[in-house]
């Protein structure tokens, strides 16, 4: 695992789009953030239909939503870029940003659930639990609030802290 540096922020990483193509974080400086480790064969699978609906409320405001497809739980996210790209698309008409399938736990997890689950942040930290799980990061780049993949998208306390974060 890369040791995640103190003063980093999720500005510092690349990641690749469900398409292959490199996305670099920094393009959504500015903005709050919602990263969400996804996966198409879950019980919280249908949160993509709340996830598209605050993508399409507050977009124009400053927010992104970005899934982050990941097999890491019970095996529930099999397919290959192309096939989670499809489905998305197909059942959900997601049109928020979708990176390309990473690991989200474990000795390859990506460097940005390091840096998202990095437990020098009491409230953040620790590895993902399950699927659905989502990170809220602030303007600025920093962590601000996660929520566990019991907690809907469209439920109030998340809608409060993404009003917060866009202030």
């Amino acid at each position: 695992m890369i040791p995640v540096l103190f003063a980093m922020s999720i500005f510092d990483i690349t990641m690749n789009s469900i398409d292959g193509k490199p996305v670099a974080l920094k393009s959504f400086e500015g903005k709050a953030v919602l990263f969400v480790n996804v996966a198409s064969q879950c019980g919280y699978t249908p949160q993509y239909a709340g996830l598209q609906s605050l993508y399409a409320k507050y977009k124009d405001k400053g927010l992104v939503i970005v899934g982050v497809p990941a097999n890491n739980f019970g095996a529930q996210e099999p397919g290959s870029n192309e096939e989670i790209k499809s489905f998305c698309s197909r059942t959900y008409n997601v049109t928020f940003p979708m990176m390309a399938k990473v690991s989200v736990k474990g000795a390859d997890k990506t460097p940005l659930y390091q840096y998202l689950t990095d437990k020098s942040n009491p409230k953040t930290g620790g590895d993902v639990q399950w699927n659905f799980t989502k990170f809220l990061v602030g303007k600025d780049g920093k962590v601000r609030q996660r929520f566990e993949s019991g907690v809907s998208p469209d439920s109030p306390e998340l809608a409060a802290a993404i009003e917060a974060a866009l202030k």
